[in-house]
């Protein structure tokens, strides 16, 4: 990859087609939305709506933002209505996903619709464009498995990996991919999909491999947006079931600072096709379960009661990113640490009345 300090031509971005968000109700896509119309741009959420919350999120982007945004309810199986969504975006962010392993265990087949064929769909979408937009796609760090190879030791409250390397930077896009669960072989074949047609098509877009995302707007449940559903709980004073033995480490990146990668990402694609980024909070910005649970109770002034259950398929104990090749292609560095970003949700959780909130943060259903 090249340096962004270097004399390469950095594609501008054009701003007279509004940006395509699939699965843009979403949590990440709120967010990403938000930023984009607070800068002037047009937004088209395409979003079948199907997770429970998502409506109070376009409800909230829609008196924030007027006409600037518009809402497609659609489906990223319906390759009609994204050719018609897409055909003039000036970009595109596909979020849209179902993003549970556990849900992935019950419905392999309805898994690999949504995740693989759905962004599947899209690039064809994008492909029959003469000038195809930038395209990001959000992979996820499942596409490495479980990782059990790691040598790990253990350090009071956590995994460390024996491996200074590792520990000093984290896992690399160098590691092998290697599918482990359904939702693991659906997002890891998408992410493929992503990569070949930035290739062989030239379809310009990259892949992020996303770790641990949080913030406002996060409804999350205990298979996904684990961190704003262990404050939920504690605010709610409802248990926390930790799967594993709580001394599991991943690196946790603000939400806000996601956004500016994605932003980079739109503005540099065109050193970026074709290429996948590990994308997280990298060695400065981690967390084990248990540690969390420390944090917690210090913003909440109670520590959450918490039951211990069995391990669950696929479940690594130690990931964390390392964004270093994401960094020297575009400069990108995370702002906001781990304290004040778990402040920042908690505040959000509380002010958006959280008891409100927990009936979302039981479903287990993806949009």
């Amino acid at each position: 990859m090249t340096s962004a300090r270097s004399a390469e031509r950095v594609e501008t971005v054009t701003r007279s087609g509004p940006v395509l968000i699939t699965g843009g109700a979403g949590f990440i896509g709120t967010n990403l939305a938000d930023r984009l119309l607070r800068a002037g741009r047009r937004v088209i959420l395409f979003d079948n709506l199907s997770r429970s919350g998502v409506q109070r999120n376009v409800e909230w982007l829609s008196r924030e933002h007027g006409t600037l945004l518009e809402i497609e309810v659609g489906d990223t199986r319906d390759l009609r209505a994204l050719t018609t969504a897409a055909r003039a975006a000036s970009a595109v962010f596909h979020l849209a996903a179902q993003v549970a392993v556990t849900t992935s265990l019950v419905e392999p087949v309805a898994d690999f619709e949504v995740n693989a064929r759905g962004t599947l769909n899209v690039l064809e979408a994008l492909r029959g464009r003469p000038n195809p937009p930038p395209m990001v796609f959000t992979s996820t760090n499942k596409v490495y498995g479980d990782l059990e190879d790691l040598d790990l030791d253990i350090a009071e409250t956590r995994y460390v990996p024996t491996d200074p390397h590792v520990r000093a930077h984290g896992v690399s896009e160098a590691r092998s991919i290697s599918f482990h669960s359904p939702y693991g072989c659906s997002k890891g074949a998408a992410d493929q999909y992503v990569l070949d047609y930035g290739r062989t098509f030239k379809v310009p877009a990259a892949v992020f491999r996303m770790s641990c995302i949080y913030g406002p707007h996060q409804c999350g449940t205990e298979d996904q947006g684990w961190v704003a559903h262990f404050l939920i709980h504690a605010l709610t004073g409802k248990p926390i079931t930790v799967y594993g033995d709580g001394m599991q480490v991943r690196d946790v990146l603000f939400v806000e600072d996601l956004v500016d990668a994605f932003l980079l990402a739109e503005q540099y694609m065109s050193r970026l096709c074709g290429h996948a980024f590990n994308i997280g909070g990298g060695p400065a910005r981690t967390t084990s379960l248990v540690e969390l649970l420390d944090r917690i109770e210090t913003l909440n002034g109670e520590r959450p009661d918490v039951e211990f259950d069995a391990w669950r398929a696929a479940d690594q104990r130690y990931y964390v990113s390392d964004t270093r090749r994401f960094r020297t292609a575009t400069g990108w560095r995370p702002k906001v640490d781990l304290p004040t970003g778990l402040r920042a949700l908690y505040d959000w959780l509380a002010e958006a009345q959280v008891t409100a909130v927990l009936p979302l943060a039981t479903g287990r259903v993806a949009s």
